[in-house]
């Protein structure tokens, strides 16, 4: 018995006589070719408070940088909103900590958060779609502190953006266009302060760390808070000892979309890539979500 021309088809069974419900092929892939598009063009309209992170971790002016420091290390988290008199004034990141400590020579345990913090806090609806929130973060040049009715209810982040960023035509560029081609390599005897203080100079937050002048790893920011300053090991410790194996590379001419799918997946935030077995440059996920954006 036919049922219904788009929909299932009832049969005997040749070999039981036990009447089967089958389905047309057709019909099935075009059904999920539908799905897969509504799927598509729903992610491209996710809104700022579909994808933030609403567990947002404070400090204060007065804390530490060391102090700080650990704090970013034992959550796995790159900022901390500053409060003061329980209002939300400016933001410090790990690369607040490079480029205004260590590159400077400070102490960390003397030095405040309230003298390296930026500010003011780059603010943002919920309701405002990933790619304006994309473009305002590019423009702005920071992470965006999402507020509700005057009170703050998450962060937003250039991870956030990639772990959702949709497939596209303004994804579908290639990562060769965008990634850092002159890459920061260090020698594997260099040490881990010595890494920090470089990073901090040159404005990067990874280092590629090599041996006889071949890559043997990566070493990046979140290395030195989650590994280093969260345990207090000492930074003179060799890179060779310190460095995480280049374990994810991707190859030359994947495109955005694919590099964003690869570094969520893995949980990474810079992906080298290679042409012809050799590193050809460094994508971020800030320089992702800088393609996304225009």
């Amino acid at each position: 018995m036919k049922r219904n021309r788009n929909l299932y088809f009832l049969k005997p069974n040749s070999h039981s006589g036990v009447i089967c419900m089958t389905a047309p092929k057709k019909s099935v892939i075009e059904f999920r070719s539908v799905l897969d598009s509504a799927y598509k063009e729903s992610k491209r309209h996710l809104k700022v408070g579909d994808i933030m992170s609403r567990k947002v971790i404070t400090t204060t002016p007065e804390t530490t940088m060391m102090q700080a420091a650990k704090t970013m290390g034992e959550k796995h988290i790159g900022s901390l909103i500053v409060v003061k008199y329980k209002t939300p004034i400016a933001i410090v990141t790990e690369r607040d900590l490079l480029s205004r400590v260590l590159a400077c020579n400070l102490d960390l345990k003397k030095t405040l958060v309230g003298e390296v913090m930026s500010y003011p806090l780059i603010k943002i609806c919920p309701t405002f779609e990933i790619r304006e929130a994309a473009r305002t973060m590019i423009n702005k040049k920071g992470r965006l502190a999402v507020f509700v009715c005057g009170k703050l209810a998450g962060i937003i982040t250039a991870s956030d953006l990639i772990r959702d960023m949709p497939e596209a035509p303004e994804t579908s560029l290639v990562v060769d266009d965008f990634m850092t081609r002159d890459v920061v390599s260090i020698d594997e005897d260099a040490t881990v302060l010595d890494a920090a203080t470089r990073m901090g100079k040159e404005r990067v937050g990874s280092v590629i760390v090599s041996r006889n002048e071949k890559p043997l790893g990566i070493f990046t920011e979140r290395d030195l808070l989650s590994t280093f300053l969260v345990h207090s090991r000492s930074l003179d410790t060799p890179l060779g000892e310190a460095c995480s194996g280049l374990m994810t590379t991707a190859p030359a001419g994947i495109s955005i979309h694919e590099a964003a799918k690869t570094m969520a997946a893995q949980h990474i935030r810079r992906l080298p890539i290679v042409k012809k077995k050799q590193i050809a440059g460094i994508i971020t996920a800030r320089d992702l979500v800088e393609a996304y954006a225009k």
